[in-house]
């Protein structure tokens, strides 16, 4: 094995970032802390039903899955988790033979989704600001 020579005022030197005068003028802004969203708000299809719920005061199934252009499943899906988190409430019911599923916002839904809004509103601002 040979040693790789390194002139001598290198050896010791610790290693530091050059920062030129220039540089520190330009240097960019610490970035603000954006607020966190709400996960289960934030998907899609999720903030498709939450918003179409805010608009009327109850949607069926069928209605959702038209005005979303989803499948069954993939709005079944969705639809249970903001039920299990009681952002949603649904009934099921027979209107004649047929079943039928109605969906409505909770209070809970509600508050969510405005507080989603609001932090969505500031980041927009923030961003326009810079």
């Amino acid at each position: 094995m040979v040693a790789k020579a390194v002139p001598a005022h290198h050896k010791h030197e610790k290693s530091k970032p050059r920062v030129h005068a220039q540089s520190r003028e330009h240097a960019p802004a610490i970035a603000p802390e954006l607020p966190e969203l709400d996960r289960l708000i934030h998907e899609r299809i999720r903030l498709g039903i939450v918003s179409a719920l805010a608009t009327n005061d109850s949607l069926s199934f069928n209605d959702l899955k038209r005005v979303l252009k989803t499948t069954d499943g993939n709005l079944s899906v969705h639809a249970r988790k903001l039920e299990e988190a009681q952002y949603i409430s649904c009934v099921k019911f027979f209107e004649g033979r047929v079943p039928r599923t109605e969906y409505r916002l909770t209070a809970t839904g509600r508050r969510a989704l405005a507080q989603y809004l609001d932090q969505m509103e500031h980041w927009i601002r923030l961003t326009r600001e810079s």
